[in-house]
């Protein structure tokens, strides 16, 4: 793309790659990846990962720093869980907005 655009590509703005990180960090990224999410019934509140499943990937995958491991799958929760409920959030107050201001409108109904 940068060749394209006749410029030279600029490695800070480049996307990191998987196999950028340590291979414990990308067991984490695999294993989170895989587990199920929880969510709350009532408010749609997202809840996390279900880690009753975590033993399993971590001998599905043959893990050998199953602790190292585990330490970064709950750092990626956390950013995860808070991105997710800022979404939604995001989404209940546009949801409140427009209903506010009269929800739908359908040019069927306007008289002119």
């Amino acid at each position: 793309m940068c060749e394209q655009l006749g410029k030279e590509p600029d490695p800070s703005r480049m996307p990191v790659s998987m196999d950028s990180f340590p291979e414990e960090v990308q067991y984490a990224f695999l294993i989170f990846q895989h587990m199920p999410d929880r969510w709350e019934g009532m408010s749609g509140t997202y809840m996390g990962k279900e880690w009753s499943t975590v033993d399993f990937f971590l001998n599905l995958f043959e893990v050998e720093e199953r602790k190292i491991v585990v330490f970064f799958i709950s750092k990626i929760e956390g950013f995860y869980s808070k991105m997710m409920n800022e979404k939604i959030q995001r989404q209940r107050k546009a949801e409140e907005r427009k209903a506010k201001a009269g929800g739908k409108k359908y040019t069927h109904n306007v008289q002119g």
